[in-house]
């Protein structure tokens, strides 16, 4: 399918999909919102997918929300902001979250208001030393959305989420990733190199095991431990009956690397 606001393209079991309105930072629109479900879609009906990256063109990963597209006067009826949230956002998180192959978030540059909380929706996030991350929610009386509240005080505690979503204070990187935020920030001339190694890997790893082992590390958020021990007994149980699993084990004691089929 042609689309307007993003580019999306598959090879050899990677999906790349590019936020494209680089004049305005790759702001969400409706109709970016609109293209990325149809995209996404695509993805998880690829049973030759293997690894989705998400990245933005430009100078930026994506600035959030267009707010030329909210724009209101003060004798306008106020939005439904919530109502936006519903059609859009709630469901491009949940579909990020819920993909059958291991999503990468490569973040070219700011990634601020949603733009920065899809990005922590990915699986894992890679960042350019020039990239920041933003909670620009404050600047215009609204709260973190976009998974924003969830993420935050998971990914770096309280206080630091408190500062963070309270100041709307830039957020470095290399700062994200000293913090935990993030799972790695790399030199920009190193980026493109070290994004193109990581869809690499995970187009040739044990898909079905990896995106089970993120399965199991969200549940851990809420189980106990004798829960958790029981769904790892679970997952386990199934991924041992897996023709990856065999591979696996047959390549480990025949000394070569293993040849996995994903999906």
């Amino acid at each position: 399918m042609s689309y307007t606001s993003i580019l999306a393209d598959a090879a050899d079991g990677v999906h790349r999909i590019t936020l494209n309105r680089p004049d305005r930072l790759n702001s969400f629109n409706d109709e970016m919102h609109e293209e990325l479900r149809d995209a996404l879609a695509a993805v998880a009906a690829d049973d030759m997918a293997r690894v989705l990256v998400l990245t933005g063109a430009g100078r930026g990963f994506c600035a959030g929300q267009d707010l030329s597209d909210r724009a209101v006067a003060a004798d306008d009826a106020a939005p439904d902001l919530g109502a936006s949230i519903e059609r859009n956002y709630m469901p491009l998180v949940l579909a990020l979250r819920s993909l059958p192959v291991p999503v990468v978030a490569a973040v070219n540059g700011v990634a601020a208001g949603a733009g920065a909380n899809i990005a922590l929706a990915c699986d894992l996030v890679i960042a350019t030393e020039s990239a920041s991350f933003i909670q620009a929610f404050c600047r215009i009386g609204l709260i973190p959305d976009s998974g924003g509240t969830y993420w935050l005080p998971r990914l770096v505690g309280d206080a630091r989420a408190m500062g963070l979503a309270l100041l709307g204070d830039k957020l470095p990187a290399k700062q994200a990733a000293e913090w935990g935020m993030i799972w790695r920030c790399v030199p920009d001339a190193e980026f493109a190199g070290a994004v193109e190694q990581l869809a690499r890997h995970f187009a040739a790893a044990p898909t079905t095991g990896l995106v089970m082992t993120r399965q199991a590390l969200h549940a851990s958020a809420h189980n106990d431990l004798e829960s958790q021990l029981r769904l790892e007994r679970d997952i386990q149980r199934e991924l041992g009956r897996s023709n990856d699993y065999r591979e696996g084990v047959a390549a480990f004691m025949d000394k070569r690397a293993p040849k996995f089929w994903g999906r």
